[in-house]
């Protein structure tokens, strides 16, 4: 038996892993402190009516004999293929529903796609960047290389004609800095990555924070992405599903035998969704369920105006927050980004993220969400006015 050494070529800890010690030693030492996390990216809103009602019914489904289900497609049920089919009609993206692969979760695909590619492929990946992204390819052994994001050019790299990759990640909105590209910008990095006969892995998880209908939100509103880009999206962030987990991955068939590969990968290491959850998924989906998920992100793009406007009156330079859940912040005081982590919570009992965890060019930065109650931000940024402002 031989163990798969490149795991030892990890960081001995995942960053959110590190941050959630740190807090927990200070609690347990400074147990009158009220600690306000704006840390993790996990969302604090209930599941909206539309699918509570469709978590329900389903739940009902599976008590009577008539309506009780049994193993599911892998793949994901029809009805859940078809919501998310015309979701991406209403923004002219043509889809067929053997196309959709309905999931746990974008997190899950992001690492398990790499199961269609060989060892040997040159992975590019923008530097900061989502740990996952890295991680999944260490863990297989490839080669990985960085674009260069910077606040030079807002943490929006293009590419480099120059350099070579065969598998490219793109997250926009991006995770952490919520910088969004604009269809000019994804239009070369599509002309990239036909031009080096590479795919690109684009992770859309964040959408659903797009105000502006000239932004893009899927690659596919780009000409010939189809032609070389797989998409993830998830409900976690769009529907508050980050404890129910569902998701979906789109794989075009111009892709050729990536979408059958893929089928294929699924159906043998995958049993699928629970249609319980998937019910609730359809819900997101439906009109009632649109307006109420409208409601809650809107809540999130609130608290991140809150945030973005004390930033500004303590003149903390920063990114993100208008298409985003996420506030992309220069360290003030020259601190790095663990000190900075350190001083907010010795001083405010404010949690965030440092950016040197999500790359090289992350250090001096630090990331805070939106997904906090509106109280517990409004208190946040009242503290950090007695200490910046």
């Amino acid at each position: 038996m031989k163990i798969n050494e490149n795991y030892l070529n990890l960081e001995q800890s995942y960053l959110f892993s590190t941050v959630a010690r740190k807090v927990n030693e200070f609690c347990k030492n400074n147990p009158d402190k009220k600690i306000i996390r704006l840390g993790i990216g996990d969302v604090t809103l209930p599941l909206c009516k539309a699918v509570i009602d469709a978590l329900h019914k389903a739940v009902d489904e599976m008590g009577t004999k008539e309506t009780f289900r049994g193993y599911g497609p892998e793949q994901g049920y029809d009805f859940l293929q078809n919501a998310v089919k015309g979701y991406y009609k209403k923004r002219n993206v043509e889809l067929d529903t053997d196309e959709i692969f309905i999931s746990d979760g974008a997190k899950s695909d992001i690492g398990n796609i790499l199961d269609l590619f060989s060892q040997e492929n040159t992975v590019l990946v923008p530097d900061p960047v989502y740990p996952v992204y890295v991680d999944t390819n260490i863990m297989a052994g490839r080669k990985v290389i960085f674009a260069d994001a910077n606040k030079e050019n807002g943490f929006l790299p293009m590419p480099d004609f120059n350099q070579k990759a065969d598998i490219i990640y793109i997250c926009s909105p991006n995770n952490p800095t919520g910088a969004v590209y604009n269809k000019e910008q994804l239009k070369k990095w599509v002309q990239y990555a036909k031009e080096m006969n590479a795919v690109i892995l684009f992770d859309a998880a964040y959408e659903c924070f797009i105000s502006d209908d000239t932004l893009p939100k899927s690659i596919y509103e780009i000409e010939g992405a189809k032609d070389c880009a797989i998409e993830f999206c998830s409900l976690s962030k769009t529907a508050g599903f980050t404890g129910t987990r569902c998701g979906y991955t789109i794989v075009p068939k111009n892709l050729g035998m990536l979408n059958k590969f893929w089928l294929r990968r699924q159906t043998t290491k995958f049993n699928g969704v629970p249609y319980i959850v998937q019910r609730g998924a359809e819900a997101v989906f439906s009109e009632e369920g649109q307006k109420e998920i409208k409601e809650n992100i809107d809540y999130y793009k609130e608290n991140a105006k809150i945030i973005s406007k004390t930033l500004d009156e303590c003149n903390i330079w920063h990114v993100g927050g208008k298409h985003s859940p996420y506030i992309w912040l220069k360290c003030p005081n020259n601190l790095n980004s663990w000190e900075f982590f350190d001083y907010l919570l010795e001083n405010i009992q404010v949690v965030g993220t440092p950016g040197s965890g999500f790359g090289k060019n992350g250090e001096g930065f630090f990331r805070l969400t939106s997904f906090g109650s509106k109280e517990s931000t409004l208190e946040a940024m009242e503290r950090f006015k007695k200490l910046f402002g």
